[in-house]
């Protein structure tokens, strides 16, 4: 039987594919920032496959998502900035460095939720440790808004700006909306609607966060969530022999009632 193959072979792989002369023109062609869209892509897809209990196509994401980090190491090595070998060194001493119960023999926190305040002040001392910078630096500018949000609310409530009870957020979250209403009624500019919008859901974010629910997951179940509804809405249409487009509003919400209880 042949050996499986390793990440020498994929690191070799994909050396050959960016060489100039023998190469693949589109491969060779990319750059940091021509790939980095498709980095973002494939680590979507390996959640949607994780939210689907898509097993087998879980392989082939995570394999598609391994692929985008030996493309950026491959790139940083063509310039002289660091290889594959300097990134898993990287990782293999952060890992080391931040679970020192497991590697440094110290205590073992009592439960995951001592671990993830552990966890915050070994990075909240590995940035005091950096060169002075703003509390709010190294929040990545191209992670999704609403998991943006909660990552730098989580800075910011680690010096105690923060709301005292998940109450006094829905209390902010009432005034949020009743300013994105008060801006529509007067006919407000478009960008000053959409900065109301943006604080409700900011707000909305600080809320998920009291509450201990991850807000990107939160509306990604959702979104799939509506999905289901509506196809079942749609099939139901078929059945009928009707079209989404031509069945009025009040038809169309007693179906979406339907739905709730029989598409889940």
């Amino acid at each position: 039987m042949a050996d499986k193959p390793d990440i020498s072979d994929l690191l070799d792989i994909m050396r050959r594919l960016r060489d100039p002369k023998s190469g693949c023109p589109w491969d060779v062609e990319q750059t940091f920032e021509t790939i980095a869209p498709y980095t973002i892509e494939e680590a979507y897809e390996v959640a949607g496959a994780i939210e689907d209990k898509d097993w087998i196509h879980l392989k082939d994401e995570l394999g598609d998502l391994l692929l985008q980090v030996v493309f950026h190491a491959r790139m940083a090595e063509e310039r002289e900035l660091f290889d594959f070998s300097d990134v898993v060194g990287a990782i293999t001493d952060k890992m080391i460095a931040r679970h020192p119960h497991v590697f440094a023999g110290r205590a073992r926190p009592a439960d995951a939720q001592a671990q993830t305040l552990a966890w915050e002040e070994i990075k909240r001392r590995e940035r005091a440790a950096k060169p002075a910078g703003g509390l709010l630096d190294g929040v990545p500018r191209a992670l999704p808004a609403l998991m943006r949000a909660e990552k730098l609310q989580k800075r910011m409530a680690s010096v105690g700006f923060d709301w005292n009870s998940p109450e006094r957020v829905l209390d902010k979250i009432a005034e949020e909306a009743g300013e994105v209403v008060e801006a529509q009624n007067r006919g407000a500019p478009k960008a000053d609607i959409e900065g109301e919008i943006g604080d409700l859901l900011f707000v909305i974010a600080n809320l998920a966060r009291h509450l201990n629910i991850d807000p990107e997951a939160a509306l990604r179940g959702c979104n799939a969530k509506v999905v289901r509804r509506f196809n079942w809405i749609e099939a139901e249409l078929v059945r009928q022999g009707r079209k989404a487009v031509d069945t009025p509003l009040d038809d169309l919400e007693a179906l979406w009632q339907r739905a709730k209880t029989e598409a889940v």
